[in-house]
């Protein structure tokens, strides 16, 4: 089993990357593997709502790592997504990666475990939390929890790893992640996924 971690801030060895090694560290000690992945510096570009992915799976701009995303997504057991906090929302360079990734592959990744994780100087963890795990919920992906929302404070690397508090809930999202896949390892085979009904409905409230 293997899970995902995006590294959601244009720095690769920052804040968010070291409350996700933290997450990977106990992972690996239960014998799950990881991959922290980078999306990187450049420009992630917003959906366009072109609907291109409606047919392929995958969106149709290359010049970015989001469709690398999807594959890995789609291989992987669990999923952590990490940010930065800025002006109280993830990094907004995120979030228009995250919307091209869900959109068009999402039903690909349902009953595949999520969790969000907060890197913050201060404040707005709570805002920016809620805005990933929704990418979870709309996806139909059970959310990973922990003993307290999944955030660590610091304005640097060092800064984080004086976090004690914030270091073992990510200690403890990564036992409880691996504990939730196990689960689901177990149960193959004999309980199935929840049955889906054969239309999805959809109202729209102006006529």
């Amino acid at each position: 089993m293997n899970v995902l971690l995006i590294n959601g801030s244009p720095r690769q060895s920052g804040c968010t990357y070291t409350a996700l090694s933290e997450v990977a560290g106990q992972l690996n000690t239960q014998g799950i593997e990881t991959t922290i992945f980078h999306i990187g510096k450049s420009h992630n570009r917003g959906c366009t709502a072109c609907l291109s992915c409606r047919e392929t799976g995958y969106c149709i701009f290359t010049d970015d790592k989001v469709n690398e995303c999807i594959d890995l997504i789609k291989k992987a057991n669990g999923v952590v997504v990490g940010s930065p906090v800025y002006y109280a929302s993830p990094n907004g360079s995120l979030i228009a990666f995250l919307d091209r990734v869900f959109y068009s592959s999402s039903s690909k990744f349902a009953y595949k475990p999520g969790a969000a994780v907060i890197s913050c100087r201060r404040g707005g963890a709570a805002t920016a939390f809620d805005v990933l795990n929704k990418y979870f919920t709309i996806s139909g992906m059970p959310v990973v929890p922990s003993q307290y929302w999944n955030e660590v404070h610091g304005n640097t690397p060092d800064e984080v790893k004086q976090d004690a508090e914030g270091l073992q809930i990510m200690r403890t999202l990564g036992r409880n992640m691996a504990w939730l896949l196990k689960c689901i390892e177990f149960s193959k085979g004999t309980i199935p996924y929840p049955e889906q009904e054969d239309v999805r409905q959809r109202t729209n409230f102006i006529r």
